[in-house]
């Protein structure tokens, strides 16, 4: 069975790579919302896969460290694309929440990505 929580950041970026011109290589803000997912199987006496108040607990140290920063001053988010920063999350929260299935970024109300290790 797969269960989720979301959490939100708010956070500037520019991409790098792009072409001139583009707009996104110009400094532009996001409100992003991270979908965490985990699989596992379901606790008979406790009716569920984990609490969601630990998969929270997992994320909040995440969420502090992207919440209003500059993301291409993060290790590792130089090229901090929707796809590069699903990576990230998966690579930081995977080795606390081994039973992490997915991750998915979206950094507007309409578009977004999902990571599944790999």
């Amino acid at each position: 069975m797969e269960i989720w929580r979301e959490f939100q950041f708010e956070a500037a970026h520019l991409l790098p790579n792009v072409p001139d011109g583009h707009k996104c290589k110009r400094l532009h803000g996001h409100s992003y919302r991270v979908r965490v997912c985990v699989e596992g199987q379901l606790d008979a006496k406790l009716g569920w896969v984990v609490d969601f108040a630990d998969i929270a607990e997992v994320c909040e140290p995440l969420r502090l460290r992207l919440d209003h920063y500059y993301l291409n001053e993060i290790e590792g988010l130089e090229n901090p694309t929707s796809e590069v920063l699903a990576r990230w999350i998966w690579r930081h929260l995977k080795p606390t929440l081994p039973i992490l299935s997915r991750v998915e970024v979206s950094e507007t109300c309409t578009s977004g990505c999902a990571y599944q290790g790999g």
